[in-house]
């Protein structure tokens, strides 16, 4: 049944194998006559009658979303290769309706030759993307098609039992009854709800489950412009006779509901809002930490607030000490408005003052001081965003911080501050005072579970270090905190990192994510979180999905920008990934992982000079660090440096430290001794090091021997390469 690289089959020489099911196996191959790449799917046996249909029914097809017939064998089909991710959401609803248009075209051309597909599902539509065209499908797999004049049903076996996909089968295709065009309408109404929540219409645990909601339950609220709302709630109606009856009638509503899009997006009603770090202009420069905090705090606040875009801490906060003009911050951050204020503390008095400016005139639209008593620091903020959400006329659905996991006692929220304020420099001090402070807030309030998240958070960045005794610590307090507050999902989303780098259980890994993501608004750092592990489990186009959902809410943010230079690293597209990481230093020219992970990419890519200068700036950036003194000792030995190699290496003792076999393993790839850096990258990943273990998916150590083993270690799938 199966072939293997290099085998011929008639002109075909094949290459990989990119894709298996219960039907047979699709596999790369190059057309040897042609030079051109092809897909050859080939059926076992007791599937040859639905494998003609498959031919027949392609065969008869010729529309540039459906993929494309070249030739026919007795038991396998040449098909168009398609370079290209199944479809995924969620998706924007622009861009969501524009591939949705696409979808229709293509059913609609196959119905018109009187063929169903009778297995629509994102599996089987293709997303091509490229850097000049717009996105474009490629509807698959007719294997389960059917004439309309035909009496074979061909989502039956010859004992009955169905063939297909249960979450996009419509009801009588579920309950064993007549089909026609209608089905597929209800099929396309599933995979429509799901490219735009990012989640099915008709979730269960079981196919049984999945089956009874298809056919008795509604699916959950779509939170979607009403215009595609309207489209989908029509689509998945129950009964047939309640759906759209063609597809013409179908992408006729698309098509309205995509001018709907429009006219909504030209009046550019939706506001959005940038909050500057408030001014620190007490007498105490040691209080900065609490006016950076009243602003995040108001952030926090804001972002709960339907229909308002509010752009996260760490882009605002780029401006921070910086004399731009608010007309120029606004462009930079694409917002309608920003927020700038002080804060003024003496003893237990606190003064506030904040003004809402209007991006495109500059103009003061509300300001305000207040005179209060430290204590009423919380209603301080509370009042702030009241009046932002009155002056954007935005809807007001507003909860206080403690009733979001935060806390009502102010020396446990001073703590919690100066914690965020000291993690934020990223040095070996500035994150030991960031655990004490953090320790200190729960020691004050042992009920607040966003210090508890925090303190998780710390402890994993420890984990990831190769302290592997610290992923225990980060579970415990994640776990802590969700029994305080069962909806935090940053403290789910810690838990499914923990679960795949520290369990390799990327199972339960994907369940705590599943979780996470279901808010009605997902934080950025959780779509970083989950973008890494859908690196890893090489789902590669979903994670970028997330890295750019979370640049979209955080445009400045080094990290999330790092990641997703991470991607593309990941994508073995060395060029871009390295001009990603230098977008980063370009926000922040003293942020050393960029630096790190940019030598990196350059030495993978056969830059040793490039890496050599990286790696120096990354050493500097945080001296002592295993990983970045055994890279740039590898380096500095392939330079002729001898003596400065040995030094730093003296430091990568002892040798089973946490940290240093990734050290010992970077130090001798760099010196292209590929032998021992394999070696010690099996410790490094038995440590569960971060940079061993995404290393191995980002491309960082492909030149090694006995890279599928480590996979194999890892519990992940290889890499398409």
């Amino acid at each position: 049944m199966s072939f293997s690289p290099g085998a011929l089959l008639g002109a075909y020489e094949i290459i990989s194998r990119v894709g298996a099911g219960g039907m047979g196996e699709v596999w790369k191959a190059l057309d040897t006559r042609l030079h051109r790449h092809v897909a050859i799917k080939r059926l076992m046996p007791q599937h040859a009658a639905r494998f003609e249909r498959e031919a027949q029914a392609i065969a008869a097809l010729s529309h540039p979303n459906i993929c494309q017939i070249h030739d026919v064998g007795p038991d396998y089909l040449v098909l168009e290769y398609v370079d290209g991710a199944p479809l995924a959401g969620p998706l924007q609803p622009g861009e969501a309706l524009r591939l949705a248009l696409q979808i229709a075209g293509a059913l609609e051309a196959a119905h018109r030759r009187g063929i169903l597909h009778r297995d629509l599902k994102p599996a089987n539509i293709l997303v091509v993307r490229s850097d000049l065209d717009a996105p474009a499908v490629k509807l698959l797999d007719f294997g389960l098609a059917k004439l309309l004049d035909s009496d074979v049903d061909a989502t039956r076996t010859m004992d009955g039992a169905l063939v297909g996909t249960a979450a996009y089968m419509s009801p009588e295709q579920a309950d064993g009854r007549a089909t026609d065009v209608r089905s597929d309408i209800f099929s396309f109404g599933a995979v429509l709800h799901e490219l735009v929540s990012g989640r099915r219409a008709f979730p269960g645990a079981t196919t049984m489950q999945v089956l009874h909601a298809v056919v008795r339950e509604q699916p959950p609220p779509l939170d979607a412009p009403a215009a595609i709302r309207d489209v989908v709630k029509r689509c998945l109606r129950k009964r047939p006779e309640d759906r759209f009856q063609t597809v013409a009638e179908l992408k006729a509503a698309l098509e309205r509901a995509a001018q709907s899009l429009e006219s909504l997006s030209a009046e550019d009603t939706k506001p959005s809002i940038a909050v500057l770090p408030f001014a620190n202009v007490s007498a105490d420069m040691e209080n900065e930490y609490f006016s950076d905090g009243l602003a995040e705090d108001i952030i926090n606040l804001l972002a709960h607030m339907p229909g308002l875009t509010v752009i996260a801490r760490t882009s605002a906060f780029a401006f921070k000490g910086k004399r731009e003009d608010i007309r120029r911050i606004a462009e930079a951050l694409g917002v309608t408005s920003v927020l700038e204020g002080s804060v003024r503390r003496s003893g237990n008095r606190i003064r506030v003052t904040a003004q809402l400016i209007a991006a495109s005139s500059g103009a003061h639209l509300w300001s305000e001081r207040y005179d209060r008593q430290m204590t009423d620091v919380f209603a301080i903020q509370d009042e702030i965003a009241q009046a932002i959400a009155a002056a954007l006329e935005v809807k007001l659905s507003l909860e206080s911080i403690a009733e979001r996991g935060g806390t009502t006692n102010l020396a446990a929220y001073e703590a919690y501050l100066k914690s965020r304020h000291h993690w934020s420099r990223l040095t070996y001090e500035s994150l030991g005072r960031s655990r004490e402070c953090c320790e200190e807030a729960i020691r004050l309030d042992p009920q607040y579970a966003l210090a508890h998240c925090h303190l998780g958070e710390l402890a994993f960045v420890s984990g990831m270090a190769g302290h592997v005794e610290s992923y225990a610590r980060a579970r415990t307090a994640a776990r802590h905190a969700l029994r305080l507050d069962p909806s935090l999902s940053e403290a789910q989303a810690l838990l499914g990192s923990i679960a795949g780098l520290c369990d390799l259980d990327w199972a339960e890994a994907a369940a705590w994510f599943r979780l996470a993501t279901a808010h009605e608004r997902v934080p950025p750092h959780t779509r970083m979180h989950y973008g890494h592990h859908l690196l890893m489990i090489n789902q590669l186009a979903a994670a970028r999905r997330e890295y750019e959902h979370a640049l979209a809410e955080d445009p400045l943010n080094p990290l999330y920008r790092m990641h997703l230079a991470f991607y593309f690293a990941a994508a073995r597209d060395a060029a871009r990934a390295e001009t990603e990481m230098l977008k980063v230093l370009e926000v922040d020219e003293h942020y050393w992982p960029a630096y790190l992970y940019l030598a990196h990419i350059q030495l993978s890519a056969g830059n040793h000079a490039g890496a050599l200068v990286s790696a120096e700036r990354a050493a500097t950036g945080m001296p002592g660090l295993p990983r970045s003194s055994g890279l740039l000792a590898g380096l500095l030995a392939r330079d002729g440096d001898t003596p400065r190699s040995a030094a730093l290496l003296a430091t990568l003792q002892p040798p089973d430290a946490p940290g240093v076999p990734t050290g010992l393993a970077l130090y001798y790839l760099a010196r292209q001794q590929f032998d021992q850096a394999a070696a010690w990258l099996e410790k490094a990943i038995e440590q569960r090091n971060e940079t061993a273990i995404s290393g191995l998916r980002r491309g960082f150590f492909d030149q090694i021997p006995e890279r599928e083993r480590m996979y194999r270690m890892l519990k992940l799938p290889p890499t398409n390469d």
